[in-house]
């Protein structure tokens, strides 16, 4: 289970996130756990497997928002890092974007 404590172990800046959310642990942990069910992180290795530069630009630009503002920090890394190569379209493989995000997603589920 996501505790507070088990989100400051992880790297979150959680007292940003708390401040996002009025300071309430509840509602802030609530907001983790919806953001972390959002199902682009399912869809994007298939997106990025697809090269529809587009879908994945709008997939992972969603997530980074939600990320953000959840203070994730860790996660959100290769998040921002995606939405730049992509927003600039950038001729690469973010294949391996996709595994560090899927791998800090893992993560992060497995508190």
């Amino acid at each position: 289970m996501i505790t507070i404590e088990s989100l400051k172990a992880y790297g979150a800046d959680v007292e940003e996130g708390l401040a996002r959310c009025l300071n309430k642990e509840d509602f802030y942990l609530k907001m983790v756990n919806l953001g972390l069910a959002d199902e682009r992180f399912e869809n994007l290795a298939g997106i990025c497997a697809s090269k529809d530069l587009d879908a994945a630009f709008e997939a992972v630009h969603a997530l980074k928002g939600i990320i953000n503002n959840l203070a994730l920090t860790p996660l959100y890394e290769p998040i921002n890092k995606m939405t730049e190569l992509l927003r600039s379209r950038t001729d690469t493989d973010y294949g391996d974007l996709c595994a560090q995000i899927k791998a800090e997603h893992d993560k992060i589920l497995s508190l």
